[in-house]
């Protein structure tokens, strides 16, 4: 750690310092704020990003096919110019299966605010997130739109805004140089519970100060979140309301960036650390979860079955508790492995837990138990796979699951 409160990482040929207090407006000309409008009853339910200028934007949805009406409302601003300049979000009311009132509220929300703000409407992006089904309070929201300040610029409100069932909040901030020009990246995010590795799979606002147009960041966001966002579980569950949306509004000053720019490779690998440092803080911030579990398979035919192995592993309910009771039962790792949906041999199989190896080829292998439980007690937890079948690999990342996730569900909306 420096004398400044930053850390400084080496991946490569790149590096970037990690700002200890970076948000979503370490960027040269991002604010962002929150409170409360009176959807919940007192904690900050409203809250909004702003760009001085109009932002290149790119953004990934959920897959689920129940898409929420501000995702339909959002994707047609993005489509008018592939620019975003302010982003309006509720929390509270998801307005997903709300029909066509739930359609026009997600309209009148984002034209009222473009009108207060003082931008076109199709530069404002509508997200909502909470519960399914209700109509949103438009008395209340509209009235909190009118308390909106671009001024006012308090990063930590917004966080707090986007809350659901969030016990933490989440947010980072990477620096790093491009044409000799400081640029910075940062993102906030909201996911506890129904986050499934599917497109997506929670809220996440990313906003950098780059230069870089909507073609390049839409191809860079869509190969980040594969290895990312869409790497993460909690439940099994994708909602029907999330997305990440990128904003590079270019105050930074440098060339524009594409594949050939000689940086692209350094900006990139900024880019995906701020996404996956966003995504384990939601993997580790699961309903009632107590250990971030971290998964990584090598030795798979090809990425794609890697991925599909570690997230099958991350995602068994058996290995999720098991983690809970601290109970080294192997067993059901290898399960989960065996029904990844890739062909494997199971007698190549090795699988360890931290640094205490339980499977050689496919075997078990004497361990100590006590050992075992004592790193099972952790708050971070790695389990690794080698199939010895080729050269993919990958990374997934998961939670426990506690009596605290049921007694947060059952009564969600009571």
């Amino acid at each position: 750690m420096t004398n400044e409160g930053t850390y400084v990482v080496e991946h490569s040929q790149a590096s970037w310092q990690v700002l200890s207090e970076g948000s979503v407006t370490s960027p040269q000309g991002f604010k962002a704020n929150g409170f409360h409008c009176g959807i919940k009853r007192k904690r900050p339910d409203l809250g909004w990003i702003h760009s001085e200028v109009p932002a290149h934007a790119a953004a990934v949805y959920t897959m689920n096919q129940f898409q929420a009406a501000p995702l339909r409302v959002t994707q047609e601003s993005l489509a008018t110019e592939q620019k975003i300049q302010s982003v309006i979000v509720n929390s509270g009311v998801a307005n997903a299966c709300t029909g066509d009132e739930g359609l026009t509220n997600a309209y009148d929300m984002r034209q009222a605010f473009a009108d207060h703000i003082g931008i076109p409407s199709h530069y404002a992006a509508v997200v909502s997130t909470g519960l399914i089904g209700e109509q949103l309070p438009m008395d209340q929201i509209s009235a909190g739109i009118e308390q909106i300040k671009l001024d006012d610029d308090v990063s930590d409100n917004f966080e707090r805004a986007i809350f659901t069932t969030d016990t933490r909040q989440k947010h980072v901030a990477v620096q790093t140089i491009i044409d000799g020009q400081q640029v910075t990246i940062g993102g906030a995010a909201k996911g506890s519970g129904m986050i499934h590795p599917n497109m997506a799979t929670m809220l996440g606002f990313v906003t950098t100060d780059a230069k870089i147009e909507h073609k390049e960041l839409s191809e860079a966001l869509k190969t980040i979140t594969n290895d990312t966002f869409n790497m993460i579980t909690v439940d099994g569950d994708t909602s029907t309301n999330d997305m990440v949306l990128v904003m590079a509004n270019g105050l930074a000053g440098n060339e524009t960036l594409s594949v050939t720019h000689q940086d692209w490779k350094r900006f990139v690998e900024a880019l995906t650390y701020v996404c996956q440092t966003l995504a384990q803080m939601i993997a580790r911030d699961g309903e009632g979860a107590t250990k971030l579990i971290e998964v990584k398979v090598d030795g798979a035919a090809h990425q794609e079955a890697a991925q599909a192995f570690s997230k099958a592993v991350v995602g068994s309910s058996l290995v999720k508790t098991a983690i809970y009771g601290t109970d080294p039962n192997w067993g059901r790792i290898v399960t989960a492995i065996g029904y990844g949906g890739y062909p494997l041999n199971p007698n190549q199989v090795h699988v360890a837990l931290g640094p205490i190896t339980v499977i050689e080829k496919g075997l078990p292998v004497p361990f100590d138990e006590q050992e075992a439980t004592a790193y099972l007690q952790q708050e971070n937890i790695q389990i690794s796979v080698n199939l010895a079948d080729g050269k993919g690999s990958a990374v997934a990342w998961g939670c426990d699951l506690t009596y605290d996730y049921v007694k947060i569900n059952a009564s969600y909306r009571t």
